[in-house]
C-alpha cells in the first residue's frame, strides 16, 4: 500500500491517556496544522510549524495499534486542528480498522468537515472547544475568526449536536482573556442538555521549543 502525503501530518503520539477521552483509556494521535493563531495554544509548534517535529511512519502507527489496540478503548485525534488536514478521513479510515471508538477534537471552525466526518461514520464523537463569547474571538484566535464567522460556524455544529446528542461534547478552557461572565455566556451557547466542561489555563513554556511535547514522544520510540 502506497501511503498518501496526508501521513506527513501525523507527527507526534501519545500511546496511553486517560484524560483526553474521559472513561475511555485512550492513544492520542497529534496532527499537525491549524487554521486558528490562537495565544495561549500549546501545541503551538504542532500547529504552526509541525516540520519541526519528526514525522511517524503510517507502517510504524499501524503497527502500534496492532500490537497495542487490544489494551485501549479509544483513539483520539488531535492537533492542531484536524479538520485542516487534506484527506483526514483516510487517516480515519485506517485508524478504524483497528476495531475502536475514535473521538476527533476540534476548534469547530471547518463545520462543513465535521458533518463529512461524522455522514461516513469516521468518527464516534466530537469534542468541540467553543473559545469564549463570539465578540471575543478575533483575540482568542489571534484574528484568525471573526465574531460574524465563529457564531455562523459554531451555530452549524450545535444543530448538527442537536441532531445527534451522542456525538458531541463541548469545551472551554478558562484562558486569562475569559472571566466568569464571559464562560457563562459560551455555555448559553450550547444546545439544550448539553453541559460545558471547563478546563483550566496553564501557561504554554515557549521557551523551549520542544517543552510540550517532551510527554509525547514519537511513536518511534516506543516501538521495535
Amino acid at each position: 500500500m502506497t501511503d498518501t502525503d496526508v501521513w506527513k501530518h501525523v507527527r507526534g503520539l501519545e500511546p496511553f491517556s486517560l484524560c483526553d477521552w474521559p472513561g475511555r483509556p485512550s492513544a492520542v494521535v497529534f496532527l499537525g496544522g491549524c487554521n486558528l493563531r490562537c495565544p495561549t495554544c500549546h501545541n503551538f509548534e504542532l500547529a504552526w510549524n509541525m516540520e519541526l517535529l519528526p514525522e511517524i511512519p503510517a507502517a510504524r502507527l499501524r503497527g502500534f495499534f496492532r500490537e497495542r489496540a487490544k489494551w485501549l478503548d479509544g483513539i483520539v485525534v488531535t492537533g492542531g486542528e484536524p479538520t485542516c488536514v487534506p484527506g483526514i478521513g483516510e487517516i480515519l479510515w485506517e485508524l478504524g480498522k483497528f476495531g475502536l471508538p475514535i473521538k476527533v477534537d476540534s476548534n469547530g471552525m471547518r463545520p462543513e468537515m465535521i458533518h463529512h466526518i461524522l455522514s461516513m461514520d469516521l468518527a464516534a464523537t466530537f469534542a468541540v472547544d467553543v473559545k469564549g463569547p463570539y465578540e471575543k474571538y478575533p483575540e482568542l484566535t489571534g484574528n484568525a475568526v471573526s465574531a460574524v464567522v465563529a457564531r455562523r460556524n459554531l451555530e452549524q455544529v450545535f444543530a448538527m449536536a442537536s441532531a445527534m446528542p451522542d456525538r458531541f461534547y463541548f469545551r472551554l478552557t478558562r484562558v486569562p482573556a475569559l472571566n466568569t461572565i464571559d464562560v457563562d455566556t459560551a455555555r448559553g451557547y450550547l444546545p439544550a442538555g448539553f453541559g460545558l466542561t471547563v478546563q483550566d489555563f496553564v501557561a504554554p513554556r515557549r521557551s523551549n521549543a520542544h517543552a510540550d511535547h517532551e510527554a509525547r514522544r514519537p511513536v518511534g520510540d516506543l516501538v521495535h
